[in-house]
């Protein structure tokens, strides 16, 4: 009896990149534990995030950004670290809106 291989292999590939996909994007809470130019850290409560803020607030996130803060990002889990595409505080305000002028 010959048993294929190749179709348990081309569904784990399905699987596998469905659950990727579903992970890559989504929102984070949580609290600035460390702030740099482009980026900081935020504690979610369960683990330490190292946040990409580029793309929202240049190099420009201290001057936005400081520990302790409560945000909100949206964004997506890249190369290690989440890229924010949005970041709002507790009051539901944009953060680094200014980044941009």
């Amino acid at each position: 009896m010959k048993l294929s291989v190749k179709t348990p292999l081309v569904l784990m590939g399905l699987v596998a990149c469905t659950g990727a996909t579903q992970m890559d994007n989504g929102v984070l809470t949580g609290t600035v534990e460390r702030v740099w130019e482009d980026g900081f850290s935020l504690n979610t409560g369960d683990r330490s995030i190292r946040v990409d803020s580029w793309s929202v607030c240049g190099d420009n996130t201290r001057q936005n950004v400081s520990v302790g803060d409560e945000l909100t990002l949206e964004g997506e889990f890249s190369g290690g670290e989440f890229d924010a595409s949005a970041i709002t505080n507790v009051n539901d305000e944009n953060i680094c809106s200014a980044a941009s002028s």
